[in-house]
């Protein structure tokens, strides 16, 4: 077995009543799917004001894209041109009743609402990336996408002693 980074990130966002959000793999995923999902998880975040965290692992990094979306995401609380025009009409339209409301938007014009959407995205928005530390592709990506680190509280999981797996199964 591993070190339990992915279980213990469950159970905490279980406990903190957040909803676990997960990519998954399949043969023909690309940036492009990547991207539909981010857009799917930002509308549960931002759109539906939903407490989510997306939990995200480096054996789901096929494409160095990934990376860079998420260090976007981890630094601005969006991904640069992710929604193209008129999905990005709908997700202010998502928010303008709630803007409106809270008084984030009392012009209601398309660059208030989609910053309220960007301030609810950071607000729900909880990221959880389960990266081993092993090999020289961690360091490359910590060099490239600074965010992975000045963005991010770092804990460390190391491998259970033997004693300890079986004192839990036991």
């Amino acid at each position: 077995g591993g070190s339990g980074r992915q279980s213990a990130s469950k159970l905490a966002g279980f406990l903190a009543d957040f909803d676990i959000f997960q990519i998954e793999i399949t043969r023909g995923y690309d940036i492009v799917a990547f991207r539909e999902d981010l857009k799917k998880l930002l509308i549960k975040a931002g759109g539906k004001n939903e407490k989510t965290v997306f939990l995200f692992s480096d054996s789901q990094i096929k494409q160095e894209g990934f990376v860079e979306d998420l260090n976007n995401l981890l630094n601005a609380g969006e991904v640069p041109n992710l929604y193209p025009a008129d999905e990005k009409v709908q997700v202010q339209e998502m928010v303008r009743a709630p803007a409106r409301q809270e008084g984030k938007a009392l012009e209601g014009t398309p660059t208030q609402l989609y910053a309220y959407f960007v301030e609810r995205c950071r607000k729900n928005l909880n990221i959880i990336l389960c990266f081993s530390p092993i090999g020289d592709a961690w360091r490359s990506r910590l060099r490239q996408f600074p965010s992975l680190v000045n963005c991010c509280t770092i804990d460390w999981f190391t491998e259970w002693p033997a004693d300890a797996l079986t004192a839990v199964a036991q």
